[in-house]
């Protein structure tokens, strides 16, 4: 491992002894940070993965029932039904941290309310109110859904740079510095030796 260039007095060495003590720690604190966002990170993914299955069944179901219901209208009937929203809904997007990363938080506003169909009763037959009503209560799910999955890349992104963090500590830095202070000790070990002999020739 190459060592800094740097004069080797006791002032460095001093300072060299501070900046190795504080990378130490902030290595230590690192890892234990890194430690803790796999484990969150871990217990997210659980949660996502449950989530998505859940998710994936009941729009299977959902688009199933839609098939049905487009098989028994016509084309044109059905486009002009699902033209129009039943009911406006609009979301709040906020942050909250997550060690120390910042992950979205969608809130529902409105009243997302099934009953609000986007059509009259004799233009479509039960089975598309049927598909309606299973993707209105699937709405907030999809949500939650793509909340989770931008939470889990983010803190995916920050662990990668954490350990890119840890491992220039680890591998780079905390060895360069002690060599360096090796370095530093010899070379003032091997002054002071030189020193006692001249004295002892002088005597």
């Amino acid at each position: 491992m190459a060592r800094l260039n740097v004069n080797p007095t006791r002032m460095e060495l001093k300072k060299l002894k501070a900046r190795l003590a504080t990378a130490v720690r902030g290595h230590k604190l690192l890892k234990d940070k890194s430690d803790e966002m796999v484990r969150r990170f871990t217990v997210i993914v659980r949660e996502d993965k449950a989530l998505r299955d859940e998710v994936e069944a009941e729009l299977s179901k959902a688009l199933a029932q839609f098939a049905v219901a487009r098989s028994v209208t016509p084309a044109y009937s059905a486009e002009t039904a699902f033209a129009m929203p039943a009911s406006p809904v609009s979301a709040e997007c906020s942050t909250e941290s997550v060690m120390g990363v910042d992950v979205p938080k969608i809130q529902i506003v409105g009243n997302l309310d099934a009953q609000g169909l986007p059509y009259t009763f004799s233009e479509m037959t039960s089975e598309a109110d049927y598909s309606v009503i299973l993707i209105t209560r699937l709405f907030p799910k999809l949500l939650k859904l793509a909340e989770t999955e931008k939470a889990l890349r983010l803190l995916a992104d920050e662990i990668e740079r954490n350990k890119r963090r840890v491992n220039a500590l680890e591998y780079v830095m905390i060895p360069q510095l002690e060599e360096t202070i090796k370095y530093i000790r010899n070379k003032l070990d091997e002054n002071e030796r030189a020193a006692i002999v001249r004295l002892m020739k002088v005597k």
